[in-house]
């Protein structure tokens, strides 16, 4: 009798989840919602999609070697061309002004330093033009696609509008017009990110 009552508990208890134990898959056939405002990410017919995810000042230059590499060796060791390739990379959180071009970091370079908590690793100065922008040419010649987060380019545009007394509108149409290469301003890099995955992008994350 206390045996079949033990028993008898045994599938109520199963539903409890342990702690720590991985989340529910999605359900079976569950298909995310698309929005109009992320088609770009299926303007290709490309063979493999790729996505970067950038926040990291430090750690940026990874991002861009990786960028690189997936160029490089799809070709090298796949015969896979860059026009077969979707490469994205997102700029977002602290690394956000890598988005930008030479103009706008000779003008805003010490508001962007400030705020990223960073300086060129090679002079330890604030640089007055952005330290990368030859290599985002030449990924941006196979094709790379570059997505930089409008949040963080707000919080920036109210710091350079309250220390320079300069118009916040006016600050904010200067940065999304100066971008280090041809790309998109999106609503969320954090956001992108997690639509490129549901729209069959791999993800590499570079911390």
């Amino acid at each position: 009798m206390l045996r079949r009552a033990f028993l008898s508990r045994i599938p109520a208890m199963a539903l409890v989840q342990a702690p720590g134990a991985p989340a529910s898959p999605a359900p079976r056939g569950w298909t995310a919602v698309r929005h109009a405002e992320d088609d770009w990410l299926d303007d290709n017919s490309a063979k493999h999609r790729n996505l970067f995810d950038t926040y990291s000042p430090e750690h940026f230059p990874d991002a861009l070697l990786f960028s690189g590499n997936i160029f490089e060796t799809n070709l090298a060791a796949y015969d896979i061309a860059a026009k077969d390739l979707a490469v994205v990379l997102v700029v977002r959180h602290n690394a956000t002004p890598f988005g930008y071009n030479d103009a706008m970091w000779a003008k805003y370079g010490q508001h962007f330093s400030k705020r990223m908590d960073w300086v060129d690793p090679k002079t330890h100065q604030v640089p007055t033009a952005n330290i990368y922008a030859s290599r985002f040419a030449g990924l941006a010649k196979n094709g790379l696609q570059l997505a930089v987060c409008q949040r963080t380019t707000r919080a920036y545009v109210g710091i350079i509008a309250r220390e320079t007394g300069g118009k916040a509108d006016d600050v904010y149409k200067e940065l999304t017009s100066n971008l280090v290469i041809p790309g998109r301003v999106v609503p969320a890099g954090v956001i992108t990110v997690t639509r490129a995955q549901e729209r069959g992008y791999t993800l590499v994350t570079v911390a």
